[in-house]
């Protein structure tokens, strides 16, 4: 059975009145240093969102989630943020920001596999 290792997790949420402070979680970004893993996960649930901010430009805010997952890969495409350590990207991604697309305060929590944990998240705070 694989060690307990901590991890680090933030909620994705769309604020599309920022001066209101409604939100919608739409994903979660998690970072487990000891194993090396910086994910995120997204799900965009359009008829929610539509129903909760009609005016709300749904393209261009999957853009920038898209945009989000790509720096969190550090994959080719993803600019000079993409090419910052885990830890920077992750510290980045959770920065507080008063735009539509913003994340919770940082939690912690422990497993032993952190993609299962990102999937279990995202199941409990998200869907």
């Amino acid at each position: 059975m694989p060690a307990t290792s901590s991890y680090d997790y933030a909620i994705i949420r769309i604020v599309p009145g920022v001066e209101r402070g409604e939100c919608i979680n739409v994903g979660v970004i998690l970072f487990c240093r000891t194993r090396r893993f910086l994910g995120a996960r997204i799900h965009l649930d359009e008829a929610r969102i539509n129903a909760f901010a009609p005016h709300l430009d749904l393209k261009a805010v999957q853009i920038q989630l898209d945009h989000l997952l790509l720096v969190c890969s550090g994959k080719e495409g993803s600019g000079p943020l993409g090419q910052l350590s885990q830890s920077e990207r992750f510290h980045w991604l959770v920065s507080p920001r008063s735009t539509i697309i913003q994340t919770s305060p940082v939690h912690s929590g422990l497993c032993q596999q952190p993609e299962s944990a990102l999937d279990s998240l995202l199941q409990k705070l998200v869907l």
